[in-house]
């Protein structure tokens, strides 16, 4: 297997490179299970917003959950939202949209609860994500955002993947290219 060599968060790390399509490789940026990257990410990035520029952060489902939920325990915030890759039994009527990401083969769907779109309405929201490759995720969950009645105050991620970096409406720590075949950076 060949690996990306990685700095982000004052951190190394090695990314497996994987295939996605014949034509497309990326570099694997996985935080879960690394308590000590997740930490460092978490920091850094609230070091990207100012204080008090939103009211809760929204993440989706899966691997942006620790972070978020480190971002919210070295913050202090006492809440903050989980777009779901599915309906919950817990979740009364809830909402949702539709997402395509480079990483899930297939179209998925975002859920969120009646009640948390309620929480959302009227409040300036934080999306965050580990990484923006397409901006498919980040897409739907500016969508439900919406659908709660809410507003996206900003939109910060790990890394920006490929073209994403070149975005000026996304906060990221480090960018990530992609890849070829035999492992060197797609122009």
């Amino acid at each position: 297997m060949q690996y990306y060599p990685m700095h982000v968060a004052g951190l190394d790390r090695k990314l497996p490179i994987c295939k996605i399509t014949d034509e497309l490789y990326i570099g694997a940026f996985i935080i879960f299970g690394d308590a000590e990257l997740t930490v460092a990410c978490a920091r850094e990035l609230l070091k990207l917003v100012e204080e008090g520029s939103y009211d809760y952060m929204l993440t989706a489902e899966a691997k942006s959950i620790p972070l978020i939920h480190e971002m919210a325990r070295q913050s202090g915030a006492r809440k903050y939202f989980i777009a779901r890759k599915g309906p919950k039994a817990y979740m009364p009527d809830p909402i949702h949209v539709e997402d395509c990401s480079i990483t899930t083969s297939g179209t998925q769907k975002l859920f969120l609860g009646r009640d948390d779109a309620e929480l959302i309405q009227g409040k300036r929201i934080l999306l965050v994500d580990d990484v923006i490759s397409t901006g498919g995720s980040l897409h739907a969950m500016e969508a439900l955002v919406e659908l709660s009645g809410g507003t996206v105050a900003g939109r910060i991620a790990v890394l920006a993947e490929g073209d994403t970096q070149n975005r000026d409406d996304i906060k990221f720590l480090a960018p990530l290219p992609v890849f070829n075949a035999d492992g060197t950076v797609k122009a």
